[in-house]
């Protein structure tokens, strides 16, 4: 039974949510405010995070952050209150994995925390049982084991970051659009969307280490979208 911890600090909002996620075979654990929900995250030890980002006292991005440095594999669903490109950005560079325009719609949210959950335990390939390591220079990307060394250093990712790193991987110098990307791992079809993809590479490229004028691996393809180039 997936775990959910909700950060929400609208009475109404908070049950209603819990309510409509208990039903569909969730655990919830729900706290009103950024401390609690910390709180909450080390006893409940949840498998995702539906964060509101409009909160009183600590800010929906500071507890994102917070979290962030505690488990950066965690998943983290952001709810924000209006569909507001600027908000979702920074919530998103603040190391979200997905979000949700309030007030949330229960079938959206549930995909969401389907998809997100997907991308966490969703097996890679594997070819006769034998784990696929793959190596692009100083970058090792296991396949089997989702996981990924930095000149042998573990460079942990978020799981979006991680499927993101797989998929483009998988395929060295072929470009991927926005689209394709944003329905290969956030499994998603709206174009406004976009802006997921642009966040989870720009977080993906400083945990690799990558100079953001010209990155070695992830390269922009302009007006288009990015691929992988292997050194």
């Amino acid at each position: 039974m997936p775990r959910v911890l909700l950060i929400e600090d609208d009475r109404a909002v908070r049950e209603g949510v819990a309510l409509a996620l208990r039903r569909q075979g969730h655990d919830v654990a729900a706290a009103e405010t950024g401390e609690e929900g910390l709180e909450r995250l080390r006893s409940f030890r949840p498998d995702v995070v539906v964060l509101d980002l409009m909160l009183p006292g600590m800010p929906g991005l500071d507890v994102c952050r917070a979290m962030r440095a505690l488990d950066q594999t965690l998943p983290i669903l952001m709810a924000t209150a209006r569909g507001d490109d600027v908000d979702i950005v920074v919530g998103l560079e603040a190391g979200a994995d997905d979000y949700v325009v309030k007030p949330v719609q229960a079938r959206v949210l549930e995909a969401r925390i389907r998809a997100v959950l997907r991308r966490v335990t969703a097996a890679a390939s594997t070819e006769g049982g034998i784990p696929k390591i793959d190596t692009y220079g100083e970058l090792a990307v296991d396949r089997a084991g989702h996981s990924v060394t930095w000149r042998g250093v573990p460079v942990p990712l978020a799981p979006s970051e991680l499927r993101l790193l797989l998929t483009l991987s998988a395929a060295p110098g072929q470009v991927f659009s926005r689209q394709q990307l944003l329905e290969a791992v956030w499994e998603h079809s709206y174009h406004g969307d976009a802006r997921l993809v642009d966040a989870c590479v720009g977080r993906l490229r400083a945990k690799m280490g990558e100079p953001s004028r010209e990155p070695r691996y992830i390269q922009t393809v302009r007006g288009f979208g990015y691929r992988f180039v292997s050194p």
